[in-house]
């Protein structure tokens, strides 16, 4: 990939054949001078060749990884940000293949950033209200109300949406080593990496402090998701799994860490 880009989106993508939009990431490309990592956690589709169809259109801008077997998003996405570090972007992010959140959002989290200086990690979020396209099903978002408000307490962060596949990163040391150690969540990775940041800040006001949240203009459901209702209750006990490790089990109520 061509240094010096100056935003790099890492795309996990595991059987999204059926999914990925490729012409809408074609015309990014030829639009912007934006770069993607994209990482086939193990496809067994045509997902691979696709791909393959995108790299070969910008190689300098386009980077396809294949891991040999199913890692899970979380793994796939630690590895496709280690690819994005060597281009050496100003900003680095994660974005869900199937563009539920289109690509022409990303000049907002851009400007999230570029407004403030202080800020380090803009998350995308699902916000339904007047003058906003949020398309989700019912049963999907009641239960992510129910992961959501555990996350908020078990991070003690007053965050509404932790598990929206849209985020964008100030591309600091700091935020690097948010991603060089495996995630012990497969469920609820989004969440280990705001766990790790607050423990690394020193404090969940310091973290809070950097953060923001951006509500999304439009947010579509696309057909094909892998996540099954099961999914929520391993979700739930990697947010115990990640307090415990992260966070001391300390809840919402219990004072900030020790710096």
């Amino acid at each position: 990939m061509t240094p010096g880009l100056p935003v790099v989106l890492v795309v996990p993508c595991f059987d999204e054949a059926a999914r990925l939009p490729v012409q809408t990431f074609e015309a990014a490309i030829d639009a912007s001078d934006l770069g993607l990592v994209f990482v086939d956690d193990g496809s067994v589709d045509d997902t691979p060749a696709l791909l393959g169809r995108l790299a070969g259109r910008e190689p300098g801008r386009i980077t396809v990884l294949r891991a040999t077997s199913n890692r899970g998003k979380a793994e796939a996405v630690r590895i496709g940000m280690a690819a994005a570090r060597l281009a050496g972007p100003r900003y680095v992010g994660y974005w869900d293949a199937d563009l539920s959140t289109p690509l022409a959002a990303l000049p907002d989290f851009v400007a999230v950033l570029d407004a403030n200086p202080q800020c380090h990690m803009v998350l995308g979020s699902r916000v339904k209200a007047m003058g906003r396209t949020i398309d989700r099903r019912a049963i999907r978002h009641y239960a992510g109300r129910v992961f959501a408000t555990a996350a908020s307490a078990s991070l003690g962060l007053p965050i509404y949406d932790t598990q929206c596949g849209a985020k964008l990163f100030r591309a600091t040391s700091d935020v690097w080593r948010l991603f060089d150690q495996p995630f012990v969540s497969r469920w609820a990775f989004d969440v280990e990496v705001l766990a790790r940041y607050i423990r690394q800040c020193g404090s969940r006001q310091v973290a809070s402090d950097r953060l923001e949240e951006l509500p999304l203009r439009v947010w579509r459901h696309v057909p094909g998701s892998k996540v099954r209702p099961l999914h929520l209750l391993r979700a739930l006990i990697d947010l115990w799994r990640i307090r415990q490790r992260y966070l001391g089990g300390r809840t919402a109520a219990t004072a900030d860490l020790a710096p």
